[in-house]
């Protein structure tokens, strides 16, 4: 019983939640991605047979809606807004120097350790902050390419201190 046994069995739990009702694909699929931080193939076709609907429909689901994701995400993700407040305030650089604290190439946006995802977005919402980035759900205002490093520093420091 390894780690395959364990993945099923949460989406069991999911499942078992939601009473197998296939009108709650969209919080099934919502409560799989939370756990795993993506959706992966082998868990949308155990979904698809579990709830007696077609393949095609749940993968349907799953790319139709922006916020689910068939990718493999970082433990932190990082939302860089490149709107146009934020990109007239440089949000370029603090995309760059994302991409560079983390080691990223240029079409990777996760780091290797799988710690950090990096997403650039066309608005945060939060324009009078600009340039504005949002990092676990955490809004951070007037960015600088300085202050993203202190920021991203400060989390691996916090991410070695659990260890």
């Amino acid at each position: 019983m390894g780690a395959n046994y364990e993945k099923f069995e949460t989406v069991c739990r999911v499942l078992e939640e939601n009473k197998f009702d296939k009108s709650k694909l969209i919080p099934i699929l919502q409560a799989v991605q939370e756990e795993y931080r993506y959706l992966p193939q082998e868990v949308l076709t155990f979904i698809s047979s579990s709830l007696n609907i077609s393949p095609a429909k749940v993968y349907g689901v799953a790319t139709f809606f922006a916020h689910f994701t068939l990718i493999p995400k970082g433990k932190h993700i990082i939302r860089i807004c490149d709107g146009t407040a934020c990109h007239v305030k440089k949000s370029a650089a603090i995309i760059n120097a994302v991409k560079k604290k983390l080691k990223l190439k240029e079409n990777e946006i996760t780091t290797k350790d799988m710690l950090f995802t990096i997403e650039t977005v066309a608005c945060l919402g939060a324009c009078g902050l600009a340039p504005v980035l949002v990092i676990d759900g955490e809004v951070h205002g007037q960015m600088s390419p300085e202050k993203v490093v202190d920021l991203i520093d400060n989390m691996l420091k916090q991410e070695v201190a659990k260890q």
